[in-house]
């Protein structure tokens, strides 16, 4: 498949003048952890263990062109290679994990020590592949080909949800955009989804992602969870889809208790 070079920035966390947001429940809060460079959450901490808003691992990225951004989100994909290329953590190596909709934002994942040096506006190489496989009848989408034997083998998933759970980012086009499953700790058990953790693998029944995201019967689509719960309404934790056909075509194993999604040794990271 064709490889492209791409430049990312990485992000500079901004607000407006007033810094709250309003929750599912009315109550004002300050939003932290879903942008910019995040230390201290890592791949397989749970979604729900931290007081933040979409809080995502590592770095992430952006581009001041908004035509560029549209393209580094959109080509970006799972297991991606980044190297970052000014500052002081110059040369240092990490990995794509997912994307974030909105404006589009890239997820990469380095190791804790390289995130200590990142500074906001330092420049990441993305070596973008996985983009454009052949029409089949299962549709594999923003991920490293590298990856997907580990991942397709044996396709387990922490869990399976439905089609009504998914909030922002219906009609949107996957190919930049991650999917808002609308779960809380107190909802979560009802799909036995309370141990979701970033990196894993989630099942979400009668959803078509191919052409821009919507409601399909008979349809499932495999996402990795590449960020945290939100308290905002019509949002939660994100999962950007990889794996999408009839369900007869994808059959996945739900293991909630067992489950291992996307792991730092898989990226051939030691602490991200």
């Amino acid at each position: 498949m064709i490889t492209t070079n791409l430049t990312g920035v990485v992000e500079t966390p901004t607000m407006a003048a007033y810094p709250y947001l309003v929750g599912r429940d009315g109550a004002a809060y300050v939003p932290t952890g879903g942008a910019g460079v995040v230390l201290g959450i890592r791949l397989g901490d749970s979604v729900f263990a931290y007081d933040a808003d979409h809080a995502a691992p590592g770095a992430t990225l952006v581009h001041p062109d908004p035509a560029a951004r549209h393209a580094l989100t959109a080509f970006a994909c799972l297991g991606n290679e980044a190297v970052v290329r000014t500052g002081p953590a110059a040369g240092a190596e990490g990995r794509v994990l997912g994307k974030r909709g909105e404006l589009g934002r890239v997820i990469t994942l380095f190791d804790q020590d390289v995130l200590a040096t990142l500074r906001p506006d330092d420049q990441v190489l993305i070596r973008a592949v996985g983009q454009g496989a052949p029409p089949a009848e299962v549709t594999v989408l923003n991920v490293d080909p590298s990856l997907l034997p580990a991942l397709t083998d044996r396709l387990s998933v922490r869990a399976r949800v439905p089609s009504e759970l998914v909030g922002n980012g219906i009609g949107r086009p996957a190919h930049q955009w991650d999917l808002d499953i609308q779960l809380d700790p107190d909802t979560a058990p009802r799909w036995h989804a309370e141990d979701l953790r970033i990196g894993d693998l989630l099942c979400i029944d009668d959803i078509d992602v191919r052409y821009g995201t919507g409601r399909r019967k008979g349809w499932v689509t495999v996402a990795v969870v590449v960020h945290g719960s939100s308290p905002l309404p019509g949002h939660g934790p994100g999962a950007m889809p990889i794996l999408c056909g009839p369900a007869d075509r994808l059959p996945v194993e739900v293991e909630p208790d067992t489950h291992v999604g996307v792991t730092a040794a898989l990226l051939g990271l030691s602490d991200a």
